[in-house]
């Protein structure tokens, strides 16, 4: 059975390079272009991993993962923060909020998968 992959980014560009690669390595994916979308289309569905963007219009990043976590099937799903931020105290907002991991853009697909593959059994 193969796993499903929620990427979320307001970027098409971005949604497109992380969807073929996560499909290369065999995902289902469903895309979002911010956390308001991605919540309505996760609904009812098994994900087996998050891919988020922190700033997006109108549901940002660290929200959605909030709400993602308050939800009984993401407790324990991998979310990935794909972004451009970098600093600490980001990482750390990203942390308590729940995320797994943290990506800065710009990514190879090489280190997008190494990721995937360390958080996604």
């Amino acid at each position: 059975m193969s796993k499903t992959a929620l990427i979320v980014d307001d970027s098409t560009s971005i949604r497109q390079m992380v969807s073929f690669t996560l499909k290369e390595a065999g995902f289902d994916v469903i895309e979002g272009t911010n956390g308001q979308e991605a919540l309505s289309k996760a609904q009812g569905r098994p994900v087996n991993l998050v891919i988020t963007d922190l700033n997006m219009p109108v549901m940002d990043g660290m929200t959605l993962i909030r709400q993602l976590r308050a939800k009984p099937e993401f407790k324990f799903t991998p979310i990935l923060m794909l972004t451009t931020e970098s600093q600490e105290a980001k990482k750390q907002e990203g942390r308590a909020a729940g995320a797994t991991g943290w990506i800065v853009k710009p990514f190879n697909p090489e280190q997008l998968l190494q990721v995937v593959g360390k958080v996604v059994r």
